[in-house]
């Protein structure tokens, strides 16, 4: 089990299962939600359990997701899969907001065709188009 919360701690989570990865996303989304590249950890349908007050708030970003984050302190929290299929209620949580990254492996690089050409990781991972996504989460652009 792993924990989490925003910057103020107005907001906090569980998360039922203790993640062993996380990845980055490159869309312009992402970019614009975080302020940078998105480091985030899947969780999925009913994986997550959110112990927060009125400061837990949702934005519906695109047709088939929404972006929690506090009111309070503005921290970006999540992204939620909402587009109806096997892998609707799926959590993005932002990887900075867990308790601890210890131990977890970086291995997942999404939206690589939209990333700006003025930064690379280090590294071999999983790479995964716009398309890709799309297609993995049953969406459209």
């Amino acid at each position: 089990m792993s924990t989490g919360h925003c910057l103020c701690g107005s907001v906090r989570y569980t998360l039922a299962e203790t993640p062993s990865s996380f990845g980055a996303c490159h869309c312009e989304k992402c970019r614009r939600f975080t302020g940078g590249i998105e480091l985030g950890v899947n969780v999925m349908p009913g994986g997550i359990t959110f112990d927060a007050d009125e400061t837990l708030k949702t934005f519906k970003s695109s047709d088939w997701a929404e972006r929690g984050f506090c009111s309070h302190c503005g921290s970006s929290l999540f992204w939620r899969l909402t587009a109806p299929g096997p892998m609707q209620g799926m959590v993005v949580v932002c990887a900075g907001t867990l308790d601890s990254l210890d131990g977890l492996a970086f291995d997942t690089e999404v939206y690589v065709d939209n990333k700006p050409d003025n930064y690379t990781f280090a590294g071999e991972r999983k790479q995964m188009t716009e398309a890709d996504v799309l297609a993995m989460v049953g969406a459209s652009s």
